[in-house]
């Protein structure tokens, strides 16, 4: 409980250091490596698909026996060793702060009227072409990515962080980028991937859920219009592509009286994402700051919330015992 807490006051003041390589990267060697391996001698006999749970298998498994080993053996060398690098880990997998800064930078360069930056560094944290966006455009780009990732880089990593420690949150971050690196559903993919793409909705079930609760308690502090954002969610959520990134984006449009999807390029080629939220008000780079604040708001409530479960679990296993 207190690594948990410890790790998020890391997260919000250190963030991803640059020059410290990220453990997702190693995690992403794994997948590679595993891939080639299994589309070269394991694919040709079982089957793309088969292989697709043979490498969600094999890289889910191969980050939490490092890990655990890591953290086992940093244990053995001195107890504040092995201490400082669970914490480490732990923060390692929460976004907090590199989500916010990311969504703050381009708030700014919008507010100083440089399109073209902001243009590019969106182009960073969303898949879709923004070459063309204008101010709006990216402002919706921005707050969809911000909105869905307080899910799976902030709720769901403490979620399995509280129940399992460094190693099985690290875990949740191999299913994350295997989504991410594989989960396609194009035909280098579609078969081979979809094994990584369903580990992905299972494991975000309950921590979009529990977001969307989380928000709605940070609407209330925030002054949002709790009863719109139950509205949009209840509406609009199971449109989204995904089981869980509607949840998040949906209560995020409902309390901002804004309507977020529509139409994204992705290549070249165009692709409609069914609207959430109604209209009443256009998208601006403020709501960017609305959104920010939101997420901030919604990772505290989130290690509070996780905090007083885990407190409660073990008062309540000392009575009973």
């Amino acid at each position: 409980m207190l690594q948990i807490a410890a790790a998020y006051v890391v997260d919000l003041i250190a963030g991803d250091p640059r020059h410290i390589p990220h453990p997702v990267v190693l995690i992403g060697k794994i997948i590679e490596w595993l891939e080639r391996l299994l589309r070269k001698w394991t694919a040709p006999v079982v089957g793309l698909k088969v292989s697709g749970v043979m490498l969600a298998v094999g890289t889910i498994s191969a980050t939490y026996l490092i890990m655990s080993g890591i953290i086992a053996g940093a244990y053995k060398i001195n107890y504040w060793l092995g201490l400082l690098t669970s914490i480490w880990f732990l923060s390692s997998t929460i976004a907090v702060k590199g989500l916010g800064c990311a969504a703050m930078e381009i708030y700014t360069l919008l507010k100083t009227g440089n399109l073209s930056e902001a243009r590019k560094k969106v182009g960073w944290i969303v898949g879709r072409d923004t070459q063309n966006l204008g101010e709006g455009e990216i402002s919706r780009a921005t707050i969809e990515t911000v909105a869905e990732n307080i899910v799976d880089g902030i709720v769901a990593p403490l979620f399995y962080g509280f129940i399992g420690g460094a190693p099985l949150a690290m875990s949740y971050k191999a299913v994350n980028t295997l989504d991410s690196m594989v989960g396609y559903k194009n035909d280098k993919y579609m078969e081979l991937g979809w094994a990584s793409a369903r580990f992905d909705d299972i494991c975000n079930y309950i921590p979009a859920r529990l977001t969307g609760v989380f928000l709605l308690i940070a609407f209330l502090f925030t002054g949002k219009p709790v009863n719109k954002a139950i509205k949009i969610i209840v509406r609009d959520s199971s449109g989204h592509p995904s089981p869980n990134s509607g949840i998040p984006e949906a209560a995020v449009a409902g309390a901002l009286g804004i309507r977020l999807g529509g139409v994204n390029y992705y290549d070249g080629v165009e692709s409609f994402r069914t609207y959430m939220g109604e209209p009443v008000n256009s998208i601006s780079k403020s709501h960017i700051l609305d959104t920010v604040r939101i997420m901030y708001i919604t990772s505290l409530i989130s290690v509070l919330t996780g905090s007083l479960a885990v407190y409660a679990l073990q008062w309540l296993t000392v009575r009973l015992n």
